[in-house]
């Protein structure tokens, strides 16, 4: 199976230093363009299918770069990681617990290791459904640490870090 994955574009609590968790806001005007973008970026990649968390954020991004030209799955187990208390904090205050957060859990939230439990659990379901397909993984952070994870075998320790931006990122399951 291949799978590619994207960032879900710009959300306005990305403009403002906010992370959002679990909280669910909509995309930016800037997200609008970058969204229309990425479409542009898989014109001449051949997609299967289009999987996507249940934030309005993601499915925003998948709806604009894509319309209704590919079949897409919403699935929550694709969401970022439940920041509890902090879900809507600004980013400074939920960067402190990341690393501490990789077993233990936010505060009324998880860690990241049950959230890779979720996430594995999705992507192995996928795998099993269309192991011969090209997917798009529409998400956030956790959604690629779980890929990460899985995928390519990295430690949580080693991937828990802030992101570098890319269109994509492929990986070959």
């Amino acid at each position: 199976m291949k799978i590619y994955f994207a960032t879900h574009a710009t959300s306005v609590d990305n403009e403002q230093g906010v992370a959002s968790g679990w909280a669910d806001p909509a995309l930016s005007e800037l997200g609008k363009k970058q969204a229309r973008e990425l479409g542009r970026h898989f014109k001449d990649i051949p997609l299967s299918l289009i999987c996507t968390s249940d934030f309005k954020r993601a499915i925003q991004t998948v709806e604009l770069a894509f319309g209704s030209k590919l079949p897409v799955i919403i699935d929550p187990r694709l969401r970022e990681l439940n920041y509890g208390d902090y879900n809507g904090c600004p980013n400074a205050e939920v960067d402190l617990f990341k690393t501490k957060s990789i077993s233990m859990p936010f505060p009324r939230g998880e860690s990241y290791q049950q959230a890779m439990k979720r996430l594995h659990e999705f992507y192995n379901e996928l795998k099993s459904k269309y192991p011969d397909k090209t997917v798009l993984i529409v998400g956030h952070r956790a959604t690629q640490y779980g890929l990460d994870t899985l995928v390519n075998g990295s430690n949580l320790e080693d991937v828990v870090k802030p992101l570098v931006w890319r269109p994509y990122w492929e990986y070959n399951f």
